[in-house]
C-alpha cells in the first residue's frame, strides 16, 4: 500500500490535483492503518501533517470508521486536540481493483514515540516532561468526556502526537462516539469499531462486549483506562503488549501511583476522573510545569507577579530541558514581548535564551521581535534593548539598522535621561557600521555634535571616544570638516581631563585621515599646549601625541628633502589606536540594572586616564550604572573652568535639522555625496586659506543665535557668544595678548555646518574679560593648555 501511495501522489512530484498539498515522507509509525506523512502547503511552502488511510472498497469498515475520524477531527475543537485543515478522498484504479483513498491534512506534528527517540531526555528533565505532556493529554481527555459527553475509545501512545513546540495532542477519532446512557444509540460508532481497538488497550467491560456495562459506567471510564495504558508506555519505555503487563508499577513515579491504580480499577464506576487527575498537585507542579503554565495565563498576572517572574526566569531555563525551552519557552515569551504583556526584564530570558540558537535561528526566532521592540514607548525595554545590543547589534541588517532600528535609537539623544542618553551612544559603536552614509551625515553627527557640549561630562567624553571609532565609516569630505575640529577644539579643551584625555586618544586613533599641513597648523599647536595641563596623565598622554607627531613631520621633513612627496607616511601605526577602541568596547560591555539607574554616584574629576587599557572607562562607567554623573559643583582647585562650548560653537549649525525629515537632497550634507570629492570642499578650501593667513588673528565668524539642547549645570553655564570654535581654532602663538574684536565678516555656508570652525590659528593668550557684555565680568585666572578662554555667557 506505501509502495502504491507513493506512486499516486509522490511520482510526479506534485501531489494529487485535489489536495493543495505536497506529500513528502512517512513516519514510521502512525495510530491504527493510518500513515502518517511529512507535508508542505503548495501556497506557502508551510509544513503540515498528512495522514492517509486505503480501503479495497467503498464499504471498507477502516474506511467507515476513517471517516468518522475525518468528522469528529473536523467538528471538536481544544487547544490539545489535533488542529484540522483540510481532507478529501479519492479513488484510483488498481488493475481491476478499486482503491478509495483518505487523506486529512493538519498541523505539522510528529509521532510522540518518535519524538520521545529524539529528544533523549532523562532522569527529572525527562520526568518533567512526560508531567507537562500527560497534564495536556488530561485536558483533552477530560473535554471529551466531560464538556462534550463523547468517549475517545482508544487513548495510547500511538494517539499522541507532538508539534513543532512539543506540545502533546490528541488524535486517532476513529472510534470516538457520543455516550448517553439512556440512549443505546449513542455509542453505535464505539459499539461499531470497538474492533479496531487493541486487545490490551480494552478495560474488561469493553474485551467482553458487555455493553450494558458499559452504558452503566460514567463517561470517563473507558478513557481513564486508556490514560492508565499511555502512563504505563511513556514510563516503561515500550508499547503495551497485554493488559497484564500494567501490573508492572516499579517504572511509575511514586507521586503518580496512586492515581495510576485508580484509572485501571477493576471497576469502571470507581475509575479516577480524568479531570480529578489534574489535581495530583505533588505530581504536576514542577518547575516545568509551573512556567509554562504561567507563561500561558501571563496576561491573567498583575506586575509585581510578573517581574518577579522574568528576574527569576534567566536562571531557570538553565535547569529546564533545552530543547523544551527553545521551542516552547521562547515562542511564548519572543509573543508575550512583542504584544506588550511581557514585563521589561524578559528580554532579558529572551537573549539568553536566544543564544543557545543557531545564528540562522536566531534571525528567525528572536531578530524579529527584538526589531519590533525598538517601537516600543516602554523606557524599561529601551533601557533593556541597549544594554544588551552588544548580544544582537551584529546579526541586525544594515536595512533593518537603517530604516527600523535606529529611528527609534536616535530619540534617545535628546532624552530627558543622562543615563538613557549615555546608553544611546553606546550603542552606536554597534549600530553606526550599519547605517548609511546620508544617515551618519544627516542626523547621527547631529546628535553627537550635541552631546559633545552635553551637561554631563561622561556623555561628553564618550561622544570623543564613539567619533574616533566610527570615523572610519564616514565619508572623507565628512571626515575633514568634523574631526580635528571636534577633537581640538570640544575635547582638548573640555572641563574634564578624561575628555581631554579621550580627545589625544582619539586624535592619534585618526592620525592617518590627516594631510601633514593639518598635523603642524592644527593638532601639534593644540596638544602640545596640554603638556601642561593640570592632569598629569593628559600631560602624560599629550608628550606621546606630540612626540607621535613630531616623527610623522620629521618623516615628511626627510622625505622632502630626498625628493620622495609620495607615500604613506605611516600615520595609521600611531599607538593608541588599540586602546581606543578597547576603552570603548570596554566602556559598552559594563551592564547596569535598571533599578540602579536612579542613583547615580559622583565621579572623581581628576580620575586619570591610562595610557594604554585607559582608566577613564572606570570613570565613565561606574559598576552600578555604566555612566558617570558629575555633582552639579565640580571641584576644579587644580585648573580654572572655562565656560563650556555651547550649542553655537560650529555643531550648532546642524541642530536645526535633527527633527526635520531626510526626505530629500537638501538636508546640509549633499555636499559631500557621491563620496568621492573631485575638488577640494568650501571647509577644506577654508582650512587652506586659514593656513596662509598671516599670524594676526581675524575674527570670522558670525554671530549664531544660541540654542541649547537642555538647562546646563553650574559647571556647564550656557553660553551665548559667537562661534566659539572659530575664535580659539589655532593662531600661531604670540608674546603679547590683545582683546578678541569679533565681527561677522562672513556669511556661514549652511550647506557646510563645519565651515564655520574651519581653521583660524590658535591664540596662545585668554580674551580679558572685561571685553564681554551680559552677567558681568570675572577676574581673570591664570590658565594653561587646553583652557586657555574663560568666556562669559553672554553674546558679544
Amino acid at each position: 500500500m506505501l509502495k502504491f501511495l507513493k506512486g499516486v501522489v509522490g511520482g510526479s512530484g506534485t501531489g494529487l490535483k485535489d489536495l493543495p498539498y505536497n506529500i513528502g515522507e512517512p513516519y514510521p509509525s502512525a495510530w491504527g492503518s493510518w500513515t502518517h506523512f511529512r507535508g508542505t502547503s503548495r501556497d506557502d511552502g508551510s509544513p503540515v501533517s498528512i495522514f492517509s488511510l486505503s480501503g479495497s472498497n467503498a464499504q471498507d469498515g477502516h474506511l467507515a470508521a476513517g471517516r468518522n475520524g475525518v468528522k469528529r477531527l473536523r467538528t471538536v475543537r481544544h487547544p490539545n486536540i489535533l488542529s484540522f485543515l483540510h481532507s478529501t478522498e479519492t479513488e484510483t484504479l488498481d488493475g481491476s481493483t478499486t482503491k478509495v483513498t483518505i487523506y486529512i491534512v493538519t498541523e505539522p506534528v510528529m509521532p510522540l514515540s518518535e519524538k520521545i527517540k529524539e529528544l533523549g531526555l532523562e532522569g527529572t528533565q525527562r520526568d518533567e516532561y512526560f508531567a507537562w505532556g500527560l497534564n495536556q493529554i488530561a485536558k483533552a481527555v477530560s473535554f471529551l468526556n466531560n464538556d462534550c459527553k463523547l468517549v475517545h475509545g482508544n487513548v495510547c501512545l500511538a494517539s499522541v502526537v507532538v508539534t513543532p513546540t512539543l506540545d502533546w495532542k490528541l488524535h486517532a477519532f476513529d472510534v470516538l462516539s457520543e455516550f448517553d446512557a439512556k440512549n443505546e444509540a449513542s455509542s453505535g460508532a464505539l459499539l461499531q469499531y470497538a474492533w479496531l481497538v487493541g486487545a490490551q488497550y480494552k478495560p474488561m467491560e469493553l474485551s467482553k462486549s458487555d455493553w450494558a456495562a458499559i452504558r452503566k459506567s460514567p463517561p470517563w471510564a473507558i478513557d481513564s483506562w486508556g490514560l492508565g495504558c499511555l502512563i504505563y508506555e511513556l514510563f516503561s519505555g515500550m508499547k503495551l503488549s497485554k493488559t497484564e503487563e500494567l501490573r508492572n508499577t516499579a517504572s511509575i513515579p511514586k507521586s503518580l501511583l496512586p492515581d495510576y491504580q485508580r484509572l485501571l480499577s477493576s471497576t469502571p464506576s470507581r475509575r479516577l476522573n480524568t479531570s480529578k487527575l489534574l489535581e495530583n498537585s505533588e505530581y504536576f507542579q514542577n518547575k516545568l510545569v509551573d512556567t509554562i503554565h504561567f507563561m500561558e495565563i501571563l496576561n491573567l498576572k498583575d506586575s509585581v507577579e510578573k517581574d518577579t517572574f522574568f528576574r527569576k526566569l534567566p536562571n531557570l531555563a538553565e535547569q529546564l530541558p533545552r530543547q523544551i525551552v527553545l521551542k516552547k519557552l521562547l515562542p511564548l515569551l519572543a509573543s508575550a514581548l512583542e504584544f506588550g504583556s511581557a514585563a521589561a526584564p524578559a528580554l532579558t530570558a529572551l537573549l539568553k535564551m536566544g543564544s543557545w540558537l543557531s545564528t540562522e535561528e536566531f534571525s528567525i526566532k528572536v531578530l524579529p521581535t527584538v526589531v519590533k521592540l525598538f517601537a516600543s514607548n516602554d523606557r524599561a525595554i529601551r533601557v533593556g534593548l541597549l544594554q544588551h545590543i552588544d548580544q544582537f547589534g551584529e546579526a541586525l541588517s544594515a536595512q533593518a539598522v537603517d530604516e527600523q532600528v535606529y529611528p527609534h535609537v536616535a530619540t534617545g539623544f535628546s532624552d530627558t535621561s543622562a543615563f538613557l542618553r549615555e546608553l544611546t551612544l553606546k550603542s552606536m559603536l554597534v549600530l553606526a557600521p550599519k547605517l548609511s552614509q546620508r544617515t551618519i551625515s544627516g542626523s547621527l553627527l547631529k546628535y553627537l555634535s550635541k552631546l559633545q557640549v552635553d551637561e554631563e561630562p561622561a556623555i561628553r567624553t564618550n561622544t570623543t571616544i564613539l567619533l574616533g571609532n566610527i570615523a572610519s565609516y564616514l565619508n572623507e569630505g565628512t571626515r575633514k570638516r568634523v574631526l580635528i575640529n571636534a577633537f581640538t577644539v570640544r575635547a582638548l579643551r573640555d572641563t574634564f581631563s578624561p575628555a581631554r584625555g579621550a580627545g589625544i586618544m582619539a586624535l592619534c586613533a585618526t592620525g592617518s585621515y590627516y594631510d601633514i599641513n593639518e598635523i603642524a597648523t592644527r593638532i601639534l599647536p593644540n596638544v602640545v599646549v596640554l603638556t601642561i595641563d593640570p592632569d598629569s596623565d593628559v600631560r602624560s598622554k599629550a608628550f606621546q601625541a606630540v612626540d607621535q607627531f613630531l616623527q610623522l613631520v620629521k618623516q615628511y621633513h626627510d622625505k622632502t628633502n630626498s625628493g620622495d612627496t609620495t607615500g604613506d607616511l605611516g600615520i595609521s601605526s600611531i599607538t593608541g589606536n588599540a586602546s581606543l577602541l578597547g576603552w570603548a568596547m570596554s566602556s559598552l560591555t559594563l551592564k547596569g540594572k535598571p533599578s540602579d539607574q536612579a542613583s547615580l554616584a559622583p565621579v572623581n574629576t581628576s580620575a586619570p586616564l591610562s595610557s594604554t587599557t585607559s582608566n577613564a572607562s572606570s570613570v565613565i562607567d561606574t559598576p552600578s550604572t555604566a555612566l558617570a554623573h558629575v555633582s552639579s559643583k565640580p571641584d576644579f582647585a587644580e585648573q580654572p573652568v572655562p565656560d563650556s562650548p555651547t550649542s553655537t560653537d560650529g555643531w550648532g549649525e546642524i541642530e536645526n535639522g535633527i527633527d526635520e525629515e531626510h526626505e530629500t537632497d537638501k538636508d546640509g550634507w549633499d555636499d559631500i555625496e557621491p563620496l568621492e570629492e573631485p575638488k577640494p570642499s568650501p571647509a577644506l578650501s577654508n582650512i587652506q586659506a586659514a593656513q596662509k593667513r598671516p599670524v594676526v588673528l581675524h575674527a570670522s565668524q558670525p554671530k549664531q543665535p544660541a540654542t541649547s539642547l537642555r538647562p546646563k549645570s553650574t559647571a556647564m553655564a550656557k553660553n551665548n557668544d559667537d562661534d566659539l570654535w572659530g575664535s580659539i581654532a589655532a593662531p600661531a602663538p604670540k608674546t603679547s595678548s590683545k582683546p578678541l574684536n569679533l565681527k561677522a565678516s562672513a556669511t556661514v555656508d549652511d550647506d557646510d555646518p563645519w565651515a564655520a570652525i574651519a581653521a583660524p590659528a590658535p591664540t596662545t593668550r585668554a580674551k580679558p574679560l572685561s571685553a564681554g557684555k551680559g552677567r558681568g565680568a570675572k577676574p581673570a585666572a591664570p590658565k594653561l593648555g587646553a583652557q586657555k578662554i574663560n568666556r562669559t555667557s553672554s553674546g558679544m
